[in-house]
């Protein structure tokens, strides 16, 4: 599977001031989609984050403007056929009520015509939970919520009769929504990097959204993701479940290797240096078990992984993210209209070439 990572907020997944056109407005995020549709992707994601006034601060007050991607996505599937519009939710945070929730979605399926999923996420991040009047739950203990959240969904989706529930956080009585979900219910994610959080999506979800346990660097951390993977769908099979696993790779791609690794290069020698330092701070202070090994200077270029090089080079890396068991990747770029259209100029036919695509 083909996913891309939307640039919802300013300066999308790269802290580097290096001159690009990137935006985050809806209507250059509508482009994209509708380039990547026109290309045979299966997804659009969108990232939720929030943040105080200026960002991550930096030269480029680094995500000050964020677009919010449950309202973003449902607005992209009204202007695309094909492609699944994939939202992003804290579903802990204020006063989210599964019976809002349930109705919401149901209804962004609709309006996509099925093809609408829902990332379900707790929140790992110190300074979230007080704007919303909140004390961070500890981290277990929010996969536990999520858990009776999300189970609440599925019952209220299920729809066949009013809905009694009395849980350990959650109380209903006599509850209903309608209208039911077009297939069954939206497409389900999550976005885990523990025990707890594999676990919860074992249970419940379609797709794992993972990060790289052993950094950002390709050829550092690929032998390790084999049992990475593996980690993650056993989680699902002891539930009789499967799930599929993807990863966010930034993906430098010119014609020439040589010409990749110096655009990749001029990248970080703009790194904005301000913001990194501040974001850097947010995830050490946060409690996400996720890339424990990624450095402050990975954020410069962003991802999850970082694939550099010609058309060959960046369809070798994702032909072997396929054979350490990966089923997709949702791919980020650093100025993304003309990366996006060369990655479908280049890499896709490669791809296609090598039975990886149809």
């Amino acid at each position: 599977m083909l996913g891309l990572f939307l640039p919802l907020q300013t300066g999308a997944f790269s802290q580097s001031t290096l001159p690009r056109a990137t935006q985050w407005d809806f209507e250059y995020n509508r482009h994209l989609t509708q380039l990547a549709e026109a290309s045979g992707f299966e997804f659009v994601f969108g990232l939720q984050q929030w943040i105080g006034k200026g960002g991550f601060g930096g030269e480029m007050n680094y995500r000050e403007n964020f677009l919010d991607p449950f309202i973003s996505t449902i607005a992209l599937s009204t202007v695309t056929t094909n492609i699944l519009s994939i939202s992003t939710v804290h579903v802990l945070y204020g006063n989210w009520h599964p019976m809002h929730l349930a109705r919401f979605a149901a209804t962004a399926d609709h309006i996509a015509g099925g093809r609408y999923g829902l990332n379900i996420v707790t929140g790992y991040a110190a300074g979230e939970p007080p704007m919303f009047g909140m004390d961070r739950i500890d981290h277990d203990r929010r996969y536990d919520m999520a858990d009776e959240f999300t189970s609440i969904l599925e019952d209220l989706w299920n729809g066949r009769e009013n809905l009694t529930y009395d849980g350990e956080f959650y109380s209903l009585r006599d509850a209903y929504v309608s209208p039911r979900p077009k297939y069954g219910r939206p497409i389900l994610v999550a976005a885990s990097g523990s025990p707890a959080g594999y676990d919860f999506a074992g249970r419940h979800v379609d797709i794992v959204f993972t990060a790289s346990p052993a950094g950002a660097d390709f050829d550092g951390a690929i032998d390790a993701m084999p049992e990475h993977v593996a980690t993650i769908k056993n989680a699902a099979r002891a539930h009789g479940r499967e799930v599929k696993v993807i990863i966010f790779p930034l993906v430098i791609c010119k014609e020439t290797d040589e010409e990749a690794f110096a655009y990749r290069d001029e990248i970080v020698a703009h790194a904005d240096t301000g913001s990194l330092v501040n974001y850097h701070a947010r995830h050490t202070s946060g409690d996400a078990q996720a890339w424990p090994q990624h450095v402050l200077a990975d954020r410069a270029l962003g991802g999850h992984l970082q694939i550099t090089g010609g058309p060959e080079r960046v369809a070798d890396a994702l032909e072997r993210l396929h054979a350490a068991g990966f089923d997709g990747v949702q791919l980020g770029f650093y100025d993304y209209e003309p990366e996006l259209a060369f990655f479908n100029e280049a890499v896709v036919p490669l791809l296609k070439a090598r039975g990886l695509r149809g």
